[in-house]
């Protein structure tokens, strides 16, 4: 009993509640509301306690979370010797993740003005007196420490989008990517002024919570504490709902057959089953003809063989596109031969997209630049990791984006593959003032049935969003959707069998622009991550002022000690 009381006293079953919080958030379960009151459930969890505690507290939120929210990564199939690879990277993946989270409630209360431990035993949290401490700090300094914890949360993100190739999945933003009108926001801020916004109200709802405690009598105590950030968020949303319902001219349309093979990852990997899949592919794109789409797309990693080097398959491509009369975007692997070769086929291997006209020829390529670390590549600062992965060579990185430009439609497109979509800065190099709308061509076979294909879609939203361009998604087992430019996700590919995971296709119909129209470009577009990097100042400057309040403490502690006089 006495082990029980001093375990819910350490109050890390309220750390589990709040990452278990925050991970619902997201799809497939995706509760919205739950991401506004995860936040500030971590800061209560961690409250009056010393330092330390307050990060292992945030941290085993965090390693909750991600443990919960990335659980597709079980569902990688792998040879019965590499068994143990998923478990390892998604432990260790989540572990690494959830230290930004221990480092943001640290921080957290360290930013706050005043100090809040109350010296009383761990079991007997006085809540009272916690609600008075927190309540005698000013209220301006309030609302600066829940502003600075906002921006916090932010910097945290902006590390996490670009340290080692950067994993920007499940940024808290992205869990509201239903709510359009708010989402506007992210065509100046990008996603990162969503996450800034909740965050902001959640830590104010926290204030609300601490006023009632300490003036239970006071029915109006709590208004000043959420009053500014209401007023600014239904601003945003205001606004957003406006842009959205302002009418705009009708623009031309062009049909797209989006495929969807949903071919298992363990036949992508056998290489017995490549004419079968190849086959199946090709059927689908010939139902898909009935509905005379002009352009058809296949996902990343359709075609079994490189299309460049194997006839057959170059052959069968460029006569589909040629008989038909279609423009074709695939996914296929590509290679490049060393010009010096210090041994047999030494190349260099892309994950690439192609163009392909309906005059049967390749008219564009593009290779991925953001590669999945230890799924793509191993990093060379890594060497032993090649023994841990059965990745074998891996790819090389692309060094630049290709606009693809569909002559005899007037259509210029930009491809994103894989992940690539999840990725703010990456993908505004993409959109150019001529961009007809942006493709993404995924392959998350890899993880089965699970979350991943949601959580993905959720993310890329922004993107259409940020740019103010129309997003098409290609997936061999899901999300295969487009994105309206404003942030909507118009339709989506389901199937009778197996919802939005089964084969078949979709014929889609995108605005386009006008011949010689210019797209406007978003403020965003324009600046860049201005945001982002706002909150990153914001939080050195708050991290400075604290330590140089420290330091002078210390030295006005050391100054009021007695002197010591020896005796005569």
């Amino acid at each position: 009993m006495k082990r029980l009381r001093t375990l819910l006293g350490s109050r890390y079953p309220w750390a589990i509640a709040a990452g278990l919080l925050l991970a619902a958030a997201f799809p497939k379960i995706g509760i919205a509301g739950f991401a506004w009151i995860a936040p500030a459930l971590i800061l209560l969890a961690a409250i009056g306690k010393p330092p330390r505690q307050t990060f292992r507290i945030g941290y085993v939120a965090g390693f909750v979370h991600y443990l919960a929210s990335l659980y597709w990564l079980l569902l990688i199939p792998v040879p019965l010797v590499w068994k143990w690879a998923p478990v390892l990277g998604w432990t260790a993946l989540s572990a690494f993740l959830a230290l930004g989270l221990g480092a943001w409630t640290w921080l957290g209360w360290k930013f706050f003005p005043v100090a809040l431990t109350t010296g009383e035993p761990a079991t007997e949290p006085d809540w009272v007196k916690l609600a008075d401490r927190f309540g005698s700090a000013p209220w301006a300094s309030r609302v600066v420490w829940s502003l600075a914890c906002a921006a916090l949360w932010v910097t945290d993100e902006m590390i996490v989008a670009r340290i080692f190739g950067g994993f920007p999945w499940n940024l808290l933003g992205s869990s509201q990517y239903r709510l359009t009108p708010l989402i506007q926001v992210a065509s100046i801020t990008a996603i990162y002024g969503v996450s800034f916004f909740v965050v902001w109200m959640s830590l104010s709802l926290l204030s609300a919570g601490m006023a009632i405690l300490r003036k239970p009598a006071m029915r109006s105590a709590w208004i000043g504490e959420i009053i500014l950030p209401m007023a600014v968020i239904g601003a945003a949303y205001a606004l957003g709902y406006h842009k959205i319902m302002a009418s705009a001219p009708p623009h031309p349309e062009i049909t797209v057959a989006l495929i969807q093979p949903s071919i298992p990852q363990t036949l992508i990997w056998n290489e017995a089953g490549d004419a079968q899949r190849f086959q199946e592919l090709l059927r689908l794109s010939e139902q898909s003809l009935t509905n005379h789409p002009a352009v058809v797309i296949w996902p990343e990693a359709a075609v079994p063989k490189m299309v460049r080097y194997d006839e057959d398959t170059f052959n069968a491509i460029t006569r589909f596109a040629h008989d038909h009369k279609v423009w074709m975007i695939i996914g296929s692997d590509d290679a490049e031969p060393h010009p010096q070769p210090t041994k047999t086929n030494e190349a260099d291997f892309f994950n690439s997209s192609f163009l392909v006209s309906p005059d049967g020829t390749l008219a564009g390529r593009y290779r991925k630049r953001n590669l999945v670390m230890f799924g793509e590549y191993v990093p060379g600062w890594l060497p032993f990791a090649r023994y841990l992965t059965p990745i074998g060579g891996g790819f090389t990185p692309g060094d630049q984006p290709v606009p693809f430009h569909l002559s005899g439609l007037n259509v210029n497109v930009s491809v994103l593959i894989c992940f690539e979509d999840v990725f703010p800065h990456l993908a505004r190099e993409y959109v150019f003032d001529d961009t007809d709308f942006l493709v993404n061509l995924t392959n998350n076979g890899w993880f089965g049935e699970g979350a991943a294909q949601w959580q993905h879609a959720a993310g890329a939203v922004f993107r259409a969003v940020e740019n103010a361009v129309p997003l098409v998604r290609c997936s061999n087992n899901g999300l295969t959707c487009w994105v309206g430019s404003h942030g909507q996700i118009r339709e989506m590919f389901v199937s009778k069998e197996h919802g939005i995971y089964g084969p078949g296709y979709l014929i889609v119909r995108i605005p386009t622009l006008f011949p010689g129209e210019k797209r406007v470009p978003t403020f965003y577009h324009q600046h860049g991550d201005w945001f982002g990097w706002g909150c990153v100042a914001f939080t050195v400057l708050q991290a400075g002022r604290g330590w140089i309040s420290r330091r002078k403490s210390r030295h006005l502690a050391v100054g009021r000690r007695p002197a010591l006089h020896s005796e005569k």
